[in-house]
C-alpha cells in the first residue's frame, strides 16, 4: 500500500509518497485549503491510484481542516505523533529539517507502526463542516 505523509502548515501542505519499503515515490507541495486539499487527492489518485493510506502529523490545530476534506473524500487517514516522526528523523538519512523531510519522517513512520490512531468524523464534526461549506 502506499502511505502518503503530510507535513502541514498554516499557508501550505507538503506530501511525500512511499512505498511498503518506504521508498520515496514523489512529492507534491498544495496550498492549505479545501481546493489545495483537492488538488493533493487528484495528485495522488492520478500518480498512486484509489487505494493510498494518508498519514499526518497529529497536530490537530493545523491538520484538522486536512482531516476533513480527506474523510469527506471517503479516504483512510491516520495519525502520527511528532515523537514517532522525530524518531525516525533521527535515524534517518537525510539530516536537517525541512518540509519534505518532514513529510518524508511521517509516511515512514506511518509505513512500519500498524497501530496508529485512525482519524474519523464525529456527529459534531459532520455538522461542523456542512457549516463550514455552507457559509463559503
Amino acid at each position: 500500500m502506499i502511505v502518503i505523509g503530510a507535513d502541514v502548515h498554516k499557508r501550505s501542505h507538503t506530501f511525500v509518497a512511499v512505498d511498503d519499503a518506504g521508498r520515496k515515490l514523489g512529492s507534491t507541495v498544495v496550498a492549505a485549503t479545501t481546493s489545495g486539499h483537492h488538488k493533493a487527492l487528484r495528485w495522488a489518485h492520478e500518480k498512486f491510484g484509489g487505494e493510498v493510506l494518508w498519514a499526518i502529523e497529529d497536530c490537530r490545530n493545523m491538520s484538522a481542516r486536512l482531516e476533513r476534506d480527506l474523510l469527506t473524500a471517503k479516504q483512510k487517514v491516520v495519525r502520527v505523533t511528532p515523537r514517532l516522526m522525530a524518531e525516525h528523523r533521527r535515524t534517518g538519512r537525510e539530516r536537517g529539517k525541512s518540509d519534505p523531510i518532514d513529510a518524508l519522517a511521517v509516511a515512514r513512520a506511518a509505513a512500519r507502526e500498524p497501530d496508529l490512531p485512525v482519524a474519523s468524523h464525529d456527529e459534531l464534526s459532520y455538522e461542523a463542516k456542512a457549516l463550514v461549506d455552507y457559509r463559503e
